[in-house]
Parts: C-alpha cells; sequence; structure tokens
C-alpha cells in the first residue's frame, strides 16, 4: 500500500452509510459508488476537505469538481436556476447529468471546488447508496471519480483501490456502477443556449468544443491506460489485447449482443482488464457513434490521446 492512510472497505448497509458519512461530516474522503462511476467524495464546503480531493487524485487545480446535491432544493442554495436549468433538472434530476451554473455569491463553497470559475457543476445522483449519504449530512459533497488523475474511472471497489488504497480513508462498496460512464454535463448559458461539455448517458444537443476548462473529464487525455490504445480496430495483431463489440471478438467484450449500454457499463471494465494484461498494446473494436455510444467514443478517445 502507497500513501499515509489506511483505507477501509465498508459495506454500503445502513451502519457502513452511517459510517462513511461521519467521515465525510469529519473531513475525510470517502469513495461512494453513484449510477455512473466511484466517486471521491469529500464535503464541498470545506477548504482541507476539497484539497485532500486534489493530493489524493494528483489532479490539476485548474480542473474544477462536481458538486453532488441531494434536491434541486439543496442546489439552488449553491447557484442560480434560470427556466432551461429548472426545466432540465426537472425531467432529469436524480441522475446522470451535470449542470453548469451560475454560482450564488454566497454559496457555502471551497474556492478549490470552483478552480476559479464563476460557475458551479451540480448533479443531483440516483443511485440509493450516494443519495443516502447526502440525506445524512447538511453539506453538499465534491465527488470527482475515485482514481488516479488521468487513470482509468473506477467501476468498482478492486478499481478505486487499484490506484487509491492509502490515499483515502475509505470506500464504500455499493457493488458495481450501473451505467459505466461519467455523466453528461450541459453548461447553461446567460441566453438559455445550452453546451455539452461531455457527453455521457443523457442526450443533449451537440457537443461543445471551444477549448476552455469548465467542468470535468475536458482534458484532452484522459481514461489512460498506461499503454497504447488503438480505436475502430478490425484485425487484432499478436501483441493487442483485444477489446470487442458485437460480431468481433476479443480478449475482453464490451457487448457480444452490440448493446451500446452493456458496452457503456463494461467500458472501463474491461480498460482497467488491458491496463493489467501482459500484452504491451490494447485495441478497440468499432463501438456505433450514436445514442450512449457517443459518450463511449469520447472517452475511448481521450484513452488514446498520448499525454502531452
Amino acid at each position: 500500500m502507497v500513501g499515509k492512510y489506511v483505507t477501509e472497505t465498508i459495506l454500503a448497509d445502513a451502519a457502513g452509510i452511517a459510517r462513511a458519512a461521519q467521515i465525510l461530516r469529519d473531513g475525510g474522503l470517502v469513495a461512494v459508488p453513484t449510477e455512473t462511476v466511484y466517486g471521491l467524495a469529500a464535503r464541498a464546503d470545506s477548504d482541507e476537505a476539497v484539497a485532500r480531493i486534489y493530493e489524493a487524485k494528483g489532479r490539476p487545480s485548474f480542473n474544477p469538481l462536481i458538486v453532488h446535491v441531494r434536491d434541486v432544493e439543496q442546489a439552488r442554495e449553491l447557484a442560480e436556476f434560470g427556466e432551461e436549468a429548472s426545466q432540465l433538472a426537472a425531467e432529469h434530476w436524480p441522475g446522470p447529468l451535470t449542470l453548469v451554473l451560475p454560482r450564488r455569491g454566497k454559496a457555502a463553497l471551497s474556492g478549490a471546488v470552483l478552480a476559479g470559475l464563476a460557475t458551479v457543476a451540480l448533479r443531483c445522483p440516483a443511485h440509493p447508496v450516494m443519495r443516502a449519504v447526502l440525506a445524512q449530512g447538511d453539506f453538499p459533497l465534491a465527488a470527482p471519480s475515485a482514481n488516479r488523475s488521468g487513470f482509468i474511472s473506477p467501476t468498482t471497489t478492486a478499481h478505486v483501490l487499484a490506484s487509491l488504497d492509502g490515499r483515502i480513508d475509505a470506500v464504500l462498496d455499493g457493488g458495481p456502477c450501473e451505467a459505466g460512464v461519467e455523466s453528461t454535463i450541459v453548461a447553461v448559458r446567460d441566453d438559455g443556449r445550452l453546451d455539452v461539455l461531455r457527453p455521457g448517458p443523457i442526450e443533449i444537443g451537440a457537443l461543445s468544443r471551444d477549448g476552455n476548462i469548465e467542468a470535468p473529464g475536458q482534458l484532452a487525455s484522459h481514461y489512460a491506460p498506461g499503454k497504447p490504445v488503438r480505436l475502430n480496430a478490425t484485425e487484432v495483431a499478436p501483441d493487442d489485447f483485444m477489446i470487442g463489440f458485437g460480431a468481433i471478438t476479443g480478449d475482453c467484450t464490451l457487448s457480444a449482443s452490440g448493446s451500446l449500454t452493456e458496452a457503456a457499463a463494461r467500458l472501463y471494465a474491461c480498460l482497467h482488464e488491458g491496463a493489467r494484461s501482459e500484452k504491451p498494446r490494447i485495441a478497440v473494436a468499432p463501438v456505433p457513434n450514436e445514442s450512449i455510444g457517443i459518450a463511449i467514443n469520447d472517452r475511448l478517445r481521450r484513452a488514446a490521446t498520448p499525454p502531452d
């Protein structure tokens, strides 16, 4: 184990949720399951707790954090909601949609959460474990993905511990995550225009690519398995770890039936398996660029982009 903490694994029953909530109340770090991926949670109103997120992840300070709230009422204490934002929240919360909105001037949030921006990224999660944890505190939770910065996102407790064991206080074990890719992020502009900053499980309009970092998951190189990744591969080389889809089989298959929903849920598990493989390269079969396949291909492109 590397690090200065003894990382507990806590079962997500009533006692475990209460234990996790107490750690968070005291300023600690807990990896908590959401419907998308495991999030590394800390109280969002504490400079010290948020600083521990950045330290544990090795995350760039210019990359803002998503703040998780228990309901729309708590979200309205932190950000300005116009008609468009209110409608999106009514339609998609609780769920895998993050809204980037103008923050309220007196919002009780650590400045590090905002990364110097005048906006805040808010999400009301649907996962019962994360919702139970939020219900036990009177503060929102900052919760980026529970992995070292730039590495593959975690959908199981084993994935969390692979990069954060000894760096955080606890992991709340709620089993595998269902959706498997991070939330859709939408910025609601002053004029009501919607910009999709990161595709995800919820489809909303077109993707904005203006180059500014306004929300998590916008870095060109991200979700990296630590070895070269070749996309749209229809043939496998002897030294490839092949990730298959549909009729193209592999060492790990996203979905033999060609289901994009199943592929999204299995994406990070297959990338983790490829990263652990002795084979020096990863090849990925073509995935249709439609529906949630847009989000899958976005993550794969970032995984295949060499770091600067």
